[in-house]
């Protein structure tokens, strides 16, 4: 088939013609988009430390990327304690177990402990925070836990969470001190958290961070991108969401636990239509 010079024209005009509909489409479909309102889609991780509740041993943390993935879970949230290495070839290890599993790993929960008059024992734990930066950062994950600490005049937590939590200060010290140690030690944690874009994300946990006050007051002090909130909906035992609503606006990973069954140390009624609405 011969085609004439007025027939590739038209064929031309046609294809201008037809891009020039599609295009139009696409932008009124673009306009409409807008127009609706946005529904980001909240993802769900579990905390690998969830799966080692239910074994006296630590479950290792590929056997719960792999059981996560099962499970239908869109990542993993890894406890430092349940880690059986810390070298660089074990992390790329987690990174790629996660990745082929198409998870993310999305948090690296940390202990330290930063109410003590010990200044060796502020800086050891200073030391230790920067190292899990640092191994984050390797990891792929954008933000890691970070705590107060105790003041451990209650040495048994069995006992203390009979206590609800609460134990006395140390003999001579008021919680002014500590709050002055904690800020100061967190200060000097945030180059490292600045340098490899890790959130540190400050838990309402026990010691000082055990009410939305003390949590936002170290927060509040420090003003810094790189220090935000890890809101945990456990930690409040009482009255919890007046305590919740004081800490979402500054919250950048929310632990929503649930004691289906019985907690081991307590059990809390949550609400999570409200705690979703408060969110």
């Amino acid at each position: 088939m011969s085609l004439s010079r007025r027939d590739l024209l038209q064929l031309g005009a046609a294809g201008t013609a037809l891009a020039a509909v599609s295009a139009s489409t696409a932008a009124r479909r673009a306009l409409a988009a807008e127009d609706r309102p946005s529904q980001p889609r909240n993802r769900i991780a579990v905390a690998s430390y969830s799966f080692w509740q239910f074994r006296e041993e630590k479950v290792p943390i590929e056997d719960c990327i792999e059981q996560a993935a099962k499970m239908g879970f869109d990542g993993v949230e890894i406890l430092h304690r349940q880690m059986t290495d810390e070298s660089n070839g074990y992390l790329q290890k987690l990174k790629s177990r996660a990745f082929v599993n198409g998870l993310d790993l999305c948090g690296f929960s940390t202990h330290q402990g930063f109410l003590s008059p010990s200044k060796e024992d502020r800086q050891k734990n200073i030391d230790h925070t920067i190292r899990c930066t640092e191994m984050a950062y390797r990891l792929g994950i954008p933000t890691m836990r970070v705590n107060t600490g105790r003041w451990n005049t209650i040495g048994d937590f069995d006992e203390l969470m009979r206590q609800r939590g609460i134990e006395p200060r140390l003999e001579g010290y008021t919680d002014e001190d500590g709050f002055g140690w904690v800020i100061d030690s967190l200060e000097k944690c945030l180059p490292k958290a600045e340098e490899c874009g890790v959130i540190l994300g400050l838990e309402n946990h026990w010691g000082l961070g055990r009410t939305p006050e003390g949590v936002k007051r170290i927060v509040d002090a420090i003003k810094s991108p790189w220090l935000q909130v890890t809101l945990d909906t456990g930690n409040f035992l009482e009255d919890p969401y007046d305590k919740l609503t004081a800490l979402a606006p500054q919250a950048v990973l929310v632990q929503a636990k649930t004691y289906y069954g019985g907690g081991l140390w307590y059990s809390l009624d949550l609400d999570y239509a409200r705690i979703a609405e408060i969110m």
